[in-house]
């Protein structure tokens, strides 16, 4: 089964092609600037003389006008006479797409129909900078694989396991019952992914997980035996751990008193939150590499930052081993999480208590695939797990459509 994964952004189209039910990718890539003239296509190709770190690559620029001439572009390097792999676009059976929110009508991986799409189309209220997208992805894939079925994999469904009283907010109830106000939680499809891997390398199906998904936008999930029980982020991806231009937690006081006293407009202050704060607010940097650099020359500014990322980290590992009533491994995963080991070993300083002790020498290490950094006898496991999102879409899809 050809199953064809699209991560349609507002500028971009992130894909991979799977010939299911083989795990690895035939191929992969990245249209970006969609749009602009000097747009650009990146398509990589894992063939027998290609490894995962060793693809054959194709780069170009070219000017895309749109979504559908991005994805035709694609099409024709799909179907290339010496880069391709397939012989012609009928061949992809199957269309999955990253869906950021499902709200509370989707729960599930499901495949999509015009009553789907108008419901997708009801929560862009909810999701203003990633559902319009999605949602043109599938519009396009629709009409450049017509044969295929569309199924739509949603970022928010792995969370719709909270119990009430993780997801409600202390409002009045109206606005949960008219408005839906209320916890919804995202990188679901992260989440799923490695407390799954997680608990298959620790053979606990039941296993209780703090999933910690760091990347530019972070937030943690805590898993008992694969129920979502609570989740940082909230109504939107703004709430819970420092992320990198994101605020996390913050006091609403703060925003009443930007727009009280100092005269704030919304949308300033939606760009103060999601685009001005976090590590770039702190450090006037985002990337964890440039903060890394600049630790390392004493920068005052970057030491207070890590210190402020880690704690934030701490607190929830502290609270979410409450919410699960124990601990069976903590899990690092996404580009900062599993590639930052001075993140992991601030994050779980002082947790011995709860049983984490880092293996400091193992943390250092990098090596492919689930790696232990913990000590040997260590009550709790600490475990990087490389997430990979489109292999979960991909595997949800071929589940749904065998069911």
């Amino acid at each position: 089964m050809n199953i064809f994964v699209v991560n349609s952004g507002s500028s971009s189209i992130k894909y991979q092609l799977f010939r299911w039910p083989a795990r690895q990718p035939v191929c992969s890539g990245l249209v970006e600037r969609i749009g602009y003239p000097n747009a650009t296509i990146t398509h990589k190709v894992y063939g027998p003389e290609a490894t995962p770190d060793a693809p054959r690559e194709v780069r170009r620029t070219l000017a895309l006008p749109d979504h559908e001439a991005g994805l035709r572009e694609v099409v024709a390097l799909l179907t290339d006479a010496d880069q391709g792999v397939l012989r012609d676009p009928a061949e992809v059976e199957v269309v999955g797409h990253r869906v950021v929110h499902g709200g509370e009508s989707f729960a599930a991986t499901t495949e999509i129909t015009e009553e789907v799409k108008a419901e997708i189309r009801r929560l862009f209220a909810l999701a203003p900078l990633h559902n319009p997208a999605n949602l043109l992805g599938i519009d396009v894939a629709e009409r450049i694989f017509p044969q295929a079925r569309q199924v739509a994999v949603f970022d928010t469904a792995f969370h719709q396991t909270l119990p009430e009283h993780a997801f409600r907010y202390a409002l009045p109830e109206k606005l949960y019952t008219e408005e839906r106000i209320r916890v919804y939680g995202f990188h679901g499809t992260s989440h799923q992914y490695v407390a799954a891997q997680a608990a298959t390398h620790l053979g606990l199906p039941d296993a209780r997980l703090i999933t910690l998904h760091l990347g530019n936008g972070c937030s943690a999930a805590a898993v008992h035996g694969s129920r979502c029980l609570d989740t940082s982020m909230g109504f939107g991806p703004l709430s819970g751990l420092v992320m990198g231009t994101r605020t996390g937690d913050l006091d609403p006081s703060v925003v009443l008193h930007l727009m009280g006293q100092l005269g704030y407009t919304d949308e300033q202050i939606s760009t103060l939150v999601n685009k001005e704060s976090g590590m770039l607010g702190l450090t006037g940097l985002s990337d964890m590499r440039d903060i890394t650099k600049a630790l390392e020359q004493g920068d005052a500014r970057a030491t207070l930052a890590y210190d402020l990322y880690a704690y934030r980290i701490r607190k929830y590992i502290g609270a979410y081993a409450a919410v699960l009533g124990g601990l069976d491994a903590v899990v690092f995963t996404a580009g900062v999480g599993e590639n930052d080991a001075l993140v992991r070993r601030k994050a779980c300083e002082g947790l011995e208590f709860l049983g984490i002790e880092l293996d400091e020498q193992e943390n250092q290490l990098r090596r492919p695939g689930i790696r232990e950094i913990s000590r040997p006898g260590a009550r709790v496991k600490v475990l990087v797990v490389p997430t990979n999102e489109e292999l979960e879409i991909a595997s949800q899809c071929a589940t749904l459509l065998k069911s």
